[in-house]
């Protein structure tokens, strides 16, 4: 019997999960369904409050977009956006819906984080992240996750916070270096993280490598550079490698490395509980591996892994920072907007553009049109089985937990055929005979 996932356990404080984390997926793909059947299970998934006002009007009867909207629209010709602020309130109010009603269904043994990204500045960036993690925390999340950027000032917002201390917080970290960035400023607030999760560059989505550079490192390498650091700085935390892990071996192995858990996403986009439409998770089956790219269409200047028609690649929808805006930096500025009117000086008079250098993210993000996704999704197709129309059968996140835990090899574990489809495969097959 070969070593499986199965066979160890995280530890963080006085909690122990199975060393499975989810990551977060926004907006709207790591749905609170998908967070809640991870934690049934005894691991860690991340609810994602990306676009926060736009999934709280979606899921809990808000009106948060469209009184913005209705608010600002009588500007919307201006070039500079430092107009469209978000209220404060209403962001803290969209957020503790989102972790409360989570928190409330929440059965098992596992933790409920969310991960929260510094690159959603949303016009406000200091005053709108202090709002998201305040109400998180005051809300009872288990776990605070910290990404897309360095958070060098992050924890300060919310050393007040009655539950400052007794919160897992974590950071999302691409090199040894950022990581020892955060915990000098965390040394002096006597507030070290909890957990630190290491991402790759296979990873899906914005990734923390530049883009010309990104092909040069491997996870692998960078967790034991940051393994090594934390020995030489004498520091204990457990490290959780994310990116690239795609089979219950590759997470094996990542732990024989000295890791504690891995954080894994792509393979829990084509299940039930996710998001994505339908449509798109055969989409996602469907790829091959030349389809899945790293560009800079992102207005937040990170790279990013996406498939190659993904909807928002190329268009030239107007700007929606008047009903949207939440990458909106302190100037009321996104990378967005000048490379949509230069395409509009350079095509006077024109029904259609397409700007190909930068994508309105929020937009494309809400209406699930950025198909971001890790490196190994082009094997998502191994994962299932193929069904008599000619898609894949749609998984359940309980299906890939268990693949993730008791596979041994690179082999995967396909779910059991759904009855119908097992009956007309079986007909057809005789039918050939």
């Amino acid at each position: 019997m070969g070593i499986k996932l199965n066979n160890f356990r995280l530890t963080l404080g006085k909690d122990e999960y199975v060393p499975i984390m989810i990551g977060g997926m926004g907006m709207d793909i790591s749905t609170s369904k998908l967070v809640l059947e991870a934690c049934r299970l005894g691991g860690i998934a991340h609810l994602s409050d990306a676009l926060i006002n736009a999934l709280s009007d979606r899921h809990f009867g808000t009106n948060f977009t469209k009184d913005r909207l209705k608010k600002y629209k009588k500007d919307a010709h201006l070039l500079n956006k430092a107009h469209a602020q978000f209220e404060v309130g209403e962001i803290y109010k969209a957020v503790r819906l989102l972790v409360e009603d989570s928190m409330n269904k929440k059965q098992g043994s596992g933790g409920i984080f969310i991960n929260i990204m510094e690159k959603l500045t949303m016009n406000n960036p200091k005053a709108t992240l202090q709002a998201r993690l305040n109400a998180a925390l005051d809300a009872g999340i288990d776990g605070v996750t910290l990404a897309a950027g360095l958070h060098l000032g992050t924890l300060a917002l919310i050393e007040d916070n009655p539950r400052f201390r007794d919160v897992k917080i974590g950071i999302i970290v691409s090199s040894a270096r950022a990581l020892k960035l955060f915990l000098m400023r965390a040394r002096k607030l006597g507030r070290m993280p909890d957990y630190i999760v290491v991402e790759g560059p296979l990873a899906g989505g914005h990734l923390g490598f530049k883009i010309d550079n990104w092909r040069d490192f491997d996870l692998a390498t960078i967790t034991k550079e940051v393994l090594q650091f934390l020995a030489e700085e004498g520091v204990k935390i457990p490290v959780i490698p994310a990116g690239g892990v795609f089979t219950g071996r590759d997470a094996v192995e990542m732990i024989e490395l000295g890791a504690s858990a891995v954080q894994v996403a792509t393979r829990f986009i084509i299940t039930h509980e996710a998001g994505f439409p339908s449509r798109t998770q055969q989409r996602f089956f469907n790829c091959k591996e030349e389809e899945i790219v790293v560009n800079m269409v992102s207005p937040t200047g990170y790279p990013m892994r996406m498939l190659n028609d993904s909807p928002c690649i190329g268009t030239g929808i107007k700007p929606a920072c008047e009903y949207l805006g939440f990458i909106l930096d302190e100037n009321g500025d996104c990378s967005y907007i000048p490379a949509y009117n230069a395409e509009l000086e350079r095509n006077p008079g024109a029904t259609k553009i397409s700007v190909k250098e930068k994508t309105c993210l929020c937009t494309f993000m809400k209406s699930y049109g950025t198909w971001t996704c890790g490196h190994k999704a082009y094997k998502l197709k191994e994962t299932s089985n193929r069904l008599p129309d000619g898609s894949y059968q749609i998984l359940h996140v309980e299906d890939v937990w268990k693949d993730y835990l008791n596979s041994e090899d690179h082999s995967h574990i396909k779910p059991p055929m759904p009855k119908e489809a097992l009956a007309m495969a079986q007909a057809g097959a005789k039918a050939e005979t």
